[in-house]
């Protein structure tokens, strides 16, 4: 009985978890997405330090935080579809051609 209730509580939960966004919306998880992938790249290629790195995170979720609706478990689950769509290669020519652009669309001050 009890395996059928945690079950239960799992379908919900992914249920709850999954949500389609569209328009603005998913044009600011692309751009959240292409921030964090790009400060995590820079990082490892010690390119730019740790708080360099940790800012650029920030924007990521500030990012999230006031442009996209839904729970946390919602914006990460669209954030990984994101991430695993394209290739680490696309994401950073879409830093270089959008960064300025997002931070001018998704602003978060």
């Amino acid at each position: 009985m009890g395996f059928g209730i945690l079950a239960l509580t799992g379908s919900e939960a992914l249920a709850q978890a999954q949500r389609i966004y569209e328009g603005h919306e998913a044009a600011a998880i692309r751009c959240s997405n292409t921030l964090a992938l790009t400060a995590v790249a820079l990082s490892r290629a010690k390119l730019i330090g740790d708080a360099e790195k940790d800012v650029m995170l920030s924007v990521t979720l500030l990012i999230l935080e006031r442009h996209v609706s839904g729970t946390w478990t919602q914006k990460k689950a669209a954030m990984a579809v994101m991430r695993d769509r394209r290739s680490v290669i696309d994401t950073l020519d879409d830093y270089r051609r959008n960064a300025a652009r997002c931070l001018q669309q998704f602003p978060i001050n």
